[in-house]
């Protein structure tokens, strides 16, 4: 665990305290928005121990080998590394059991961190309330007509079951904290509504930005529509697919993998949509730049991916809800629908297809949400935490 100290970042203050600070994470299991929000607090914190419930280390990001991940009980069991969501009946007592010592815990939660035990402080910084407590209905995709993934209905069934329950433990966890932080707006409004804790709203920064290598992806040229969303029924990708086959001469790619990529992937193929999981940075940072717009349909508490798009020149197309408030900015840096519907998507993209979009705006836009930024803040309010 490292001392507040850490490596000093821009105008970040130091005390000269030993306190040692623990990082937390609800599970190492996947490439997500979340996980790449874990790596910038290990650049915050670059010694301390990432305690986690679950850890795969082939199914989550590389670079989390070199930290000094301590997985849960839990992860002695190969299936629920591998399947994560199968865990959900189990998840609350193991972390509940697991006490993390330090003198401060930086818990990045979307659901089960917040609940580790520690003898120290708890700063929480909260992704969203559990969407599978708090919006289920939306979390499991009312508005979808093919099949769910035998996953999701297991999830739903385990939720109907448990889902009182797991809501009283999850607020107790949550009346615990010290310090809540949220990562936009919304999610802060939620973190009032659900916890009744005032939050400090701590945007992430875009991950994947130019600089670093970019590797063409094979068969593919500038000019295509790009989805980048964890497949889950909540981001509508579906709703993207359709949308694309309404707009003539368009060629959309989806980037993501998930619990619903069956479903997901059986209306790719008979779209002519390509569907691509597993993609590597350098991959990314290419599609990024030569995509013609970026389609964001989901109900995001933040989302990553429009400021990554910006960062590269790339204009966005966001459903006008959620984080997407809070990055993008209508006409500038990108356009919004207000309607999920595949009618109003498809009118969006052709609206901003006929745009003039200007590089160095939307680059400009995503350069205000940096690193530096991120990591002092976080280094300033775990060094309040201590000396309060």
């Amino acid at each position: 665990m490292t001392p507040v100290q850490g490596a000093p970042a821009p105008n970040a203050p130091t005390t000269g305290t030993r306190a040692t600070v623990a990082l937390a994470h609800d599970y190492l299991t996947q490439r997500g928005g979340a996980e790449r929000v874990v790596m910038m607090m290990v650049q915050a914190f670059p010694d301390a121990a990432l305690h986690t419930a679950l850890y795969h280390p082939h199914g989550t990001f590389p670079e989390f080998g070199p930290v000094d991940v301590r997985p849960g009980p839990l992860n002695r069991i190969t299936l629920l590394r591998h399947k994560h969501r199968l865990a959900l009946p189990l998840l609350a007592p193991a972390v509940s059991r697991c006490t993390i010592d330090a003198d401060v815990v930086l818990a990045s939660s979307s659901g089960w961190a917040h609940g580790f035990g520690t003898d120290g402080r708890m700063v929480v910084y909260c992704h969203a309330p559990a969407r599978w407590l708090y919006q289920t209905q939306r979390y499991l995709g009312a508005h979808t007509t093919t099949p769910y993934s035998p996953v999701l209905l297991a999830e739903r069934a385990v939720l109907a079951l448990l889902g009182p329950a797991l809501r009283r433990w999850d607020k107790r966890a949550a009346a615990r904290a010290d310090v809540y932080l949220a990562n936009s707006s919304v999610t802060a409004r939620m973190v009032y509504e659900v916890y009744g804790l005032a939050a400090e709203v701590v945007p992430p920064p875009p991950a994947v930005l130019p600089g670093g290598p970019e590797t063409p992806v094979p068969g593919l040229a500038p000019g295509f529509g790009l989805c980048v969303a964890r497949l889950l029924p909540y981001k509508n990708v579906d709703l993207v697919i359709e949308a694309a086959g309404a707009l003539d001469g368009f060629e959309l790619v989806i980037v993501g993998d998930g619990p619903d990529r069956e479903r997901i992937a059986a209306l790719a193929r008979q779209s002519g949509v390509r569907l691509f999981s597993g993609v590597p940075d350098s991959q990314m940072r290419w599609l990024y730049r030569n995509a013609s717009v970026l389609v964001a349909a989901s109900f995001e508490d933040f989302g990553l991916s429009p400021l990554e798009a910006n960062a590269f020149g790339t204009p966005v197309v966001a459903l006008r809800a959620g984080g997407y408030l809070d990055t993008v900015v209508e006409a500038s840096t990108g356009t919004f629908f207000d309607e999920l519907t595949a009618a109003d998507i498809a009118a969006a993209v052709d609206h901003a297809s006929r745009q003039h979009w200007d590089p160095q705006v939307l680059a400009a836009r995503a350069a205000e949400f940096g690193t530096d930024r991120f990591v002092a803040r976080l280094r300033e309010v775990v060094d309040t935490v201590v000396r309060s």
